[in-house]
């Protein structure tokens, strides 16, 4: 009979070790549980709702000094009636880092021929104004992101010039762009 009570004693110690390691087992797999249901509820409204932070944390950009790309100075006519004004511009391009200058070099003979075509559209009293100097810099800036994608621009209607007037804003293309602004280091106007 002395047996008995001693296996008594022991049992309750090893039920409450058994207890704890249950108990631990449960919370364990509840908590992963709970865990991927999270992440997977998180990937759905990403995906249904677009997630906004996404392709900024995609693009990481390295962060540095600027990167200029000088473009050869064009001489181009201008539409002033007569046929006998030009423009002289230099234009610089200011890239998003040293790994774009590569990628805009590609389309260098491109660029240079949709800038030579904006510019001849425009008259010398276009020209002369800051105006139309910024109005030039951002139509540039433009058809120079035209082969990366596109910018966000605005909506226009064609008026009689071929100047465009803003509507409304639309996306177009990635938001990743390696021509950040369009500079100008020399204009001259004859």
């Amino acid at each position: 009979m002395a047996t008995k009570p001693a296996e008594a004693a022991a049992a309750p110690p090893k039920s409450k070790k058994l207890l704890l390691i249950v108990v631990a087992i449960v919370l364990f797999v509840v908590l992963a549980v709970l865990g991927t249901i999270m992440y997977v509820n998180k990937q759905r409204a990403a995906a249904e709702f677009g997630d906004m932070e996404a392709p900024a944390a995609a693009r990481q950009v390295e962060v540095g000094p600027p990167t200029y790309l000088p473009l050869d100075n064009m001489v181009v006519n201008l539409a002033d009636p007569g046929g006998e004004r030009v423009a002289q511009i230099g234009i610089t391009l200011e890239l998003q880092n040293a790994a774009a200058v590569d990628r805009v070099k590609q389309y260098l003979p491109t660029i240079r021929s949709s800038i030579l075509l904006l510019v001849s559209q425009r008259t010398s009293d276009d020209l002369l104004k800051i105006e139309g100097k910024e109005k030039l810099a951002h139509d540039i800036l433009r058809e120079a992101s035209d082969p990366f994608g596109g910018i966000e621009e605005d909506e226009a209607d064609a008026s009689e010039n071929g100047s465009r007037r803003s509507t409304r804003k639309r996306r177009r293309g990635p938001v990743d762009q390696p021509i950040q602004r369009v500079l100008f280091s020399s204009f001259i106007v004859q």
